[in-house]
């Protein structure tokens, strides 16, 4: 069973820093591809991050290149979310998510097999 369980999150103020988590079942092994997301409310999912298969490379949205920093875990099968410099408008859910092999395009929700529940995050001004 697949599983993606997030953790972390929370209410920060504007410039501060979160770490989001997400704990994978192990049958998400390198071979797959993992993502943020993020939904505000009325707006629609939207990418933040992507690390590749066998984590070669990482791609990130232009609204958070710079201050999001994606990684993984190999031992923990983990992947976490460091976010800096947080603004209001980072506000949302934020869901992590699992594709096989390299999604394509990435920033679309419906290239991704597999989600987790989300966790919130707030950024005040």
């Amino acid at each position: 069973q697949v599983q993606l369980v997030e953790s972390g999150g929370g209410s920060v103020q504007a410039g501060g820093s979160l770490v989001v988590s997400c704990s994978a079942s192990k049958s998400i092994d390198k071979t797959y591809s993992m993502g943020w997301f993020r939904q505000a409310p009325g707006e629609e999912r939207e990418g933040v991050a992507v690390m590749y298969t066998y984590y070669v490379r990482a791609d990130y949205a232009d609204s958070v290149k710079g201050r999001f920093t994606i990684s993984r875990d190999n031992a923990k099968n983990a992947l976490y979310l460091q976010m800096n410099s947080l603004k209001p408008e980072d506000t949302a859910i934020y869901f992590c998510a699992a594709a096989r092999g390299w999604p394509k395009p990435w920033t679309m929700s419906y290239t991704y097999n597999y989600w987790g529940q989300g966790s919130q995050v707030t950024v005040s001004s």
